[in-house]
């Protein structure tokens, strides 16, 4: 019998060691996954997004980040407003960059000088990718708001230095 009572109290301690494991497992757990709550689910109205002069595009361009910062490691989104001829000269970016269309369209090409013959016309709703350091060039025929996401930071670096607006 006394084997028996040993046995039942072994038992009984190995029980609660799990218990106090997962508890503990639990607890360590938890703050995680109530950080991550707070990233599960955002929602943007057009209203409450804050247009900028970006220093980076000619005059008359507007930016607005949307989600994360696109100076900075991790996931960002952000949008970019553009009039009517609106053009951005030959560059390349340090990262991957995807493009789609939420109003008017984006003309995009590829190489060192902007020449809307050799590009491409993407309309509303339509999507654009272009792989990190490609030298590439955009042009707007209409008012056109475009959506750019991606993992930051992200830069524009132009080919011709004379082209970027930061050093004029």
């Amino acid at each position: 019998m006394a084997t028996n009572v040993k046995q039942m109290m072994e038992a009984a301690n190995a029980a609660r060691k799990r218990r106090v494991a997962v508890s503990l497992l639990a607890a360590a757990t938890f703050p995680a996954f109530a950080a991550a709550a707070d990233h599960y689910h955002t929602a943007v109205q057009p209203a409450a997004l804050k247009w900028t002069a970006p220093a980076a595009y000619a005059k008359g361009a507007q930016f607005a980040v949307v989600k994360g910062d696109p100076t900075k490691e991790g996931m960002y989104v952000v949008r970019l407003k553009v009039p009517a001829g609106f053009k951005i000269a030959a560059h390349t970016h340090p990262n991957d960059e995807n493009v789609t269309v939420l109003s008017g369209t984006f003309g995009i090409g590829a190489g060192d000088k902007l020449d809307a013959q050799k590009g491409e016309l993407v309309k509303a709703g339509g999507y654009s990718y272009v792989a990190k350091g490609m030298t590439h060039y955009a042009w707007f025929p209409e008012d056109t708001v475009i959506q750019l996401h991606g993992t930051g930071p992200q830069d524009i670096t132009y080919v011709n230095p004379a082209d970027d607006p930061r050093k004029k």
